[in-house]
């Protein structure tokens, strides 16, 4: 079982101009693990994947605008 290790910074920015690591589509997220790696994601892979990356992610960068299904509550 995975368990949360801590809750991920998320921070917002303008623009990103990677592909997603999954299709190649425009990345609307980038996720910092909690072990070093960095991954980008679409829209769609980010939602699909929310409840995991939420469990292993230090941080994550949102594009402004998309809204993440794993965003915690203010």
């Amino acid at each position: 079982m995975t368990t949360l290790l801590s809750t991920p910074e998320i921070t917002t920015v303008p623009e990103l101009t990677e592909r997603c690591d999954s299709c190649a589509a425009a990345a609307k997220a980038e996720v910092t693990l909690s072990n070093g790696g960095t991954l980008a994601f679409c829209g769609h892979h980010v939602n699909k994947y929310a409840a995991e990356l939420v469990r292993s992610a230090s941080k994550v960068t949102l594009e402004e605008g998309f809204e993440w299904a794993g965003k915690l509550p203010s």
